[in-house]
């Protein structure tokens, strides 16, 4: 690892300096916080996100409608996983599992203890994910970096609601489940923040080694990136942190804490896992500076990207001077595509059919 690449950087905002969320983020990028890919945030004593007990049952009976087993295949540091879909459960299924004998976390002496018998039984005994819940765990009331009422240019500038991106969801973890190698949703920022439980471990790579670290996915899977330019995308990829040694790319390992922010920063590629049963919440946001990272964000050609947002607004707003040369190019390559496009017979649609079924991506939706 390169002892020159950007490190991680921890935020202790005083509270009135906490109360301006995008001018904080503004300020953390003054000091070189984005260049690392993430960052942390402690926030002040003060801050109370949620008056009562995690273990009301306005908590314990929201049901988890898609929880999933994450099977995890590969060797030597090189792994997919594979997802399996359960039937819902309520959060009080779900916690009495992730503490029960079979899911809870092994003993340890430290979170580096913790981190070397993930790795080495990453392919043993499938956890469970409670992942992409919709809803908030903060009160209505809290005004400081309230994920409902976050008011960046993602909220104030599009219309639209879109699931996980401009609205919260939920994570309901346990030990070793996992988030794969992945950027967000049209390369946005993302916030995170760990209600209860036990804490999250995170690898990030710094943004500016973001396409070395795509060569690599290339020459581990040239089949699957030769057939999608964004292959990552699909979030199967685990790779542990000596293949990256091995390969000289640069990242950075954080522990975030209970009552700690992690911020995400545009095109920064991290993974992670759980130590633990534990509630985070999620979402995406955006700033000015985003719009070039939206701008020329890849997309999964597999199926269509799930999400895709409109740049057209952002880029008015922002880089008004730079909008006709946008729409320009924009109609340009409308105009190559259609011009591109296959005939859809009966032949393609049956491919198009048995490609959706067998691809790792979708694997969730045929298994039961």
């Amino acid at each position: 690892m390169c002892s020159n690449s950007p490190k991680i950087m921890v935020f202790r905002p005083s509270l009135s300096e906490f109360k301006h969320f995008t001018r904080y983020i503004e300020l953390m990028e003054s000091e070189g916080a984005h260049k690392a890919g993430v960052a942390k945030i402690i926030p002040p004593s003060e801050w109370t996100p949620r008056r009562k007990s995690y273990d009301e049952d306005d908590i314990m009976s929201l049901k988890i409608p898609n929880p999933i087993y994450q099977n995890v295949q590969g060797d030597e540091g090189i792994y997919q996983q594979f997802r399996r879909q359960k039937k819902t459960m309520t959060v009080r299924k779900f916690k009495n599992l992730a503490e029960s004998e079979e899911y809870k976390t092994p003993e340890h002496t430290d979170y580096k203890d913790l981190e070397r018998i993930y790795w080495e039984n990453i392919v043993c005994h499938t956890p469970i994910y409670g992942a992409d819940v919709t809803g908030s765990l903060t009160d209505k009331d809290v005004k400081a970096w309230n994920m409902n009422r976050l008011d960046t240019i993602l909220d104030v500038m599009n219309d639209m609601t879109i699931e996980g991106v401009n609205t919260p969801y939920l994570y309901f973890g346990m030990w070793k489940s996992t988030f794969a190698w992945h950027t967000e949703d049209m390369d946005l920022y993302s916030l995170n923040y760990v209600h209860v439980g036990y804490p999250k471990t995170w690898y990030a790579i710094p943004p500016q080694y973001g396409q070395q670290f795509e060569k690599l996915i290339d020459q581990i899977y040239p089949t699957e990136t030769s057939s999608c330019p964004a292959y990552l995308r699909h979030k199967t990829i685990v790779l542990a942190p000596e293949i990256l040694k091995k390969h000289s790319i640069p990242f950075n390992t954080i522990t975030q804490e209970p009552g700690e922010f992690v911020v995400t920063f545009p095109y920064g590629y991290h993974a992670g896992f759980n130590q633990g049963y534990n509630i985070a919440e999620a979402i995406n946001f955006s700033t000015p500076r985003w719009v070039e990272y939206g701008k020329k964000t890849k997309f999964c050609r597999c199926f269509g990207d799930p999400i895709k947002i409109n740049m057209d607004v952002f880029i008015k707003r922002t880089q008004s001077d730079m909008y006709p040369l946008w729409l320009k190019r924009k109609g340009e390559k409308s105009v190559k595509k259609k011009k591109c496009m296959f005939n859809d017979s009966h032949n393609d649609k049956i491919l198009k059919l048995v490609l959706y079924r067998i691809h790792p991506y979708k694997i969730v939706n045929y298994l039961d």
